[in-house]
This record gives C-alpha cells, structure tokens and sequence, in this order.
C-alpha cells in the first residue's frame, strides 16, 4: 500500500513532463502566426447592430418587411417592452449557455430565451444569470416566416 503513492506521484511526473516537451515550444515560437481572417456572418443577411442605450452589439438576420411586427423592435430592448409593443409569442424555448459553467461568471448571458412569433421568426433574449435574475434583454432578431429558427 505504501508503494501506491509512489508509483502515482512518478506517473503523474511523467505525464506532466511529456505534456510539456521542449520540442513543441521551440516550434510554436518559431512558426509565424497566421494573419487573423476578416470575420464575415456566416449568413450573408446577417448583420451586427449596436443595443438602443450601446452597450453591446446585436445581430439581425434577414430584413424584417415594413410594418411588421419585428421592423417596430429593436436590440436591447427589454422581454416586456417587447411584449407590450408587439404582444405575447406563440411558443418559447428557454436553455443555458456555455457561460453557465465559468467560475464566477454574474453576468446576464448565462440562460437564453428563445421566442417564436407565427409568421415573422424568432427573437432571442439573454435570459439571465445563473441564479435566474438579470438579464432579458433582445440580443437577435431572426426573420423566418417558416418558423424554423426556434430549433436552433
């Protein structure tokens, strides 16, 4: 039994050791690094907008028809001045995101609510923190007549 703790201290070495070997620094700090890519949506309708106060930068996907429903809302607006602008969704998905396991991460971003409005798309919200406080506030705007955008 004594011997255990020996042989794990000196497996733990050398696998430490072998995660660190000296060939793979000289390399990484020889090889020049690669010019950063210029960061294009992955949709070409997709475009960045900034929040209505500017705090942070929202994305809208597609071009909402005049008069509807979503061309009257605007990113960083709150769940309720939505609703009370544009009434209540037909159906609503609520999940965390990858935030949601940062140590120490208080912010509003680590649950999202998806909203879906019948004939115009979806909208999504930060959906608070991980103690279920804060947040609600529109981060994308998503035009799918369809409906389809609630599965993503």
């Amino acid at each position: 039994m004594q011997n255990n703790w020996k042989w794990s201290i000196l497996f733990t070495a050398v696998v430490m050791a072998g995660c660190a070997s000296p060939g793979e620094k000289q390399q990484a700090a020889t090889s020049v690094p690669a010019k950063p890519a210029a960061v294009q949506p992955a949709n070409s309708n997709e475009r960045t907008v900034k929040s209505v106060d500017g705090s942070f930068e929202g994305e809208i996907v597609g071009k909402p028809a005049a008069g509807s429903k979503f061309s009257k809302v605007k990113i960083g607006m709150s769940f309720r001045e939505v609703t009370k602008l544009i009434g209540a969704p037909d159906d609503m998905l609520r999940h965390e995101t990858g935030k949601r396991w940062i140590p120490f991460y208080y912010g509003n971003d680590a649950q999202r609510l998806q909203t879906l409005y019948s004939g115009e798309g979806c909208l999504t919200f930060t959906g608070g923190n991980i103690f279920g406080g804060g947040g609600e506030e529109l981060l994308r705007i998503t035009v799918d007549p369809k409906g389809t955008c609630l599965a993503d």
